[in-house]
């Protein structure tokens, strides 16, 4: 994990220079929300009024940008644009190898496909990112409620009623509400840069620049737990996760940049055990069943280990640059790991000796990927302008390309599958697109 550097997230403002007649558009720059309060989004940027920004299916039906650029007052069209961004898009890369071998082994995929309609963009929501490698900062828990980092609040946003709430600002001092029978492991935070969240049932866990980590129960006031894992400074906490162990208990894994995996229990929040690897851990994954982990970091090779006893299982090798981003199939058999070097690799954990497929980006990193809770599709995103969602019943040659412009703050499907959010992070057009899986209802023909 490299230290961050806010230089490496490319704004589109910057490039849409010589133009000044963006009258109804919102100022450069994020939004700071207004500290403590609890109510209903009551910044400027949250007024009904600006609803005008705003991008609806039948709008873009009838050609509006979706996500409002007003291309017909630029300097260029979208397609030069696009062009643009590919030609002069630089990748980051922490180790420079050659990629000449690897479009050889690149799955040839059929473009073009739609399995998720574009549904709505709303810019009253606006995602921001604390470190450029780490995409993690959206969560769907329904197809109408999403949560999402806007500076130093953690945010809750329903799509249904059209309004956003602050759930946490973690610019205020955090005090923990559970009463921790191990000492010096629970104590309260301030002014906590969030790095990346998980969200799952009833619970929200979030990570922090100095290696903090925060646990808050969604209908409880308060925060449940919070501590810093590490003493040294720049120990990102880079990945959180939540799942059930094979006891059905529900536990929550971290990663950090001090080369450690740690394990709580997520009941009581006491410390289980951690696990030591040679490189700063960037991800990890518990497998479905709680049986396996996935640990990825600052090196080609990823690693499968005892979700228990962090006891080594199997090597994955042929990535070639650092690892940030894992899912799992929901069947537990295939694994999915995003890398620097553009590409996610799948991995039939039945036969691990070489990866099942590997699945390319357009122009940069895979930093997040994501599978639906049935299985059947795979959304995976770069850290700009695309996310990919493929047909994994198809064997993954059917790809649909969302082709966007921005930093991309994160992915999330709803856990019926119904609505896929992609976050946007650009001091402008910052926003939240909302596509609806694409149903074929053929008993309707037969009504007319």
């Amino acid at each position: 994990m490299d230290i961050f550097d806010n230089s490496d997230l490319e704004y589109l403002v910057d490039d849409f220079h010589g133009v000044s007649d963006f009258e109804d558009d919102e100022p450069f720059g994020e939004v700071e929300l207004t500290s403590g309060t609890d109510s209903d989004f009551i910044d400027s940027d949250f007024e009904p009024s600006k609803t005008k920004t705003d991008t609806s299916a039948l709008e873009a039906r009838n050609g509006k940008d979706i996500q409002g650029i007003p291309w017909e007052r630029l300097n260029y069209s979208r397609g030069i644009y696009r062009e643009k961004r590919l030609r002069q898009y630089k990748n980051f890369e922490s180790l420079f190898r050659s990629r000449e071998e690897l479009d050889k082994e690149c799955l040839q995929v059929e473009k073009g496909k739609t399995f998720y309609n574009f549904q709505y963009n709303t810019r009253l929501v606006k995602s921001t990112i604390s470190h450029f490698q780490l995409r993690n900062l959206i969560w769907a828990t329904s197809k109408h409620d999403v949560y999402f980092m806007n500076n130093y609040s953690l945010m809750h946003w329903s799509s249904l009623l059209g309004r956003g709430k602050e759930i946490l600002n973690v610019a205020k001092p955090i005090v923990p509400t559970t009463k921790q029978q191990q000492e010096m492991l629970s104590h309260s935070l301030s002014r906590v840069q969030i790095s990346t969240m998980a969200v799952k049932d009833d619970l929200i866990v979030a990570g922090g620049f100095q290696g903090e980590l925060i646990c808050k129960k969604k209908h409880e006031p308060g925060v449940a737990f919070c501590t810093k894992l590490t003493a040294a400074e720049n120990d990102i906490t880079n990945s959180v996760d939540i799942y059930n162990a094979p006891s059905g208990s529900l536990r929550v894994i971290t990663a950090n940049n001090d080369s450690t995996v740690r394990q709580f229990d997520a009941t009581n929040f006491t410390f289980i055990n951690s696990f030591a690897f040679d490189w700063s851990v960037n991800n990890v994954s518990a497998s479905p069943d709680g049986k396996l982990v996935a640990v990825l970091g600052d090196s080609p090779e990823c690693i499968l280990a005892d979700a228990g006893s962090g006891k080594f299982v199997h090597s994955l090798e042929g990535h070639l640059d650092y690892s940030f981003s894992s899912a799992w199939h929901p069947n537990g058999q295939i694994l999915a790991t995003g890398n620097q070097d553009t590409t996610c690799r799948l991995w039939d954990v039945r036969n691990l000796s070489r990866s099942l497929k590997v699945l390319k980006g357009n122009m940069g990193a895979i930093r997040a990927l994501r599978f639906t809770s049935d299985g059947r599709f795979l959304a995976m995103a770069e850290p700009a302008d695309f996310v990919h969602v493929f047909d994994a019943e198809d064997d993954y040659t059917r790809c649909q390309e969302i082709d966007l412009f921005g930093e991309i703050a994160g992915i999330s499907f709803s856990p019926d599958t119904e609505a896929l959010f992609v976050g946007v992070a650009d001091r402008t057009y910052g926003s939240l697109l909302e596509f609806s899986r694409k149903r074929n209802h053929l008993y309707l023909d037969s009504i007319f």
